[in-house]
């Protein structure tokens, strides 16, 4: 794989789990999903904080 690839990939799983993330996390907070529990909401967002960094690390990663 190269360069383009890799930063491409990662950037939209960054933004898929972010997003996926603070979906549950406002429809918890409206009452909507309330069965889901705070640890699942708290193990998203570090997923997508991870996922971030990755994601930094790669983008700024020079060949």
């Amino acid at each position: 794989m190269n360069y383009k690839t890799d930063t491409k990939q990662f950037l939209f799983l960054f933004l898929g789990v972010l997003g996926i993330s603070l979906l549950f996390y406002f429809l918890r907070g409206f009452g909507i999903l309330t069965f889901i529990p705070g640890g699942m909401i708290h193990f998203l967002l570090l997923l997508s904080l991870i996922t971030g960094i990755v994601y930094g690390i790669i983008f700024t990663k020079r060949y």
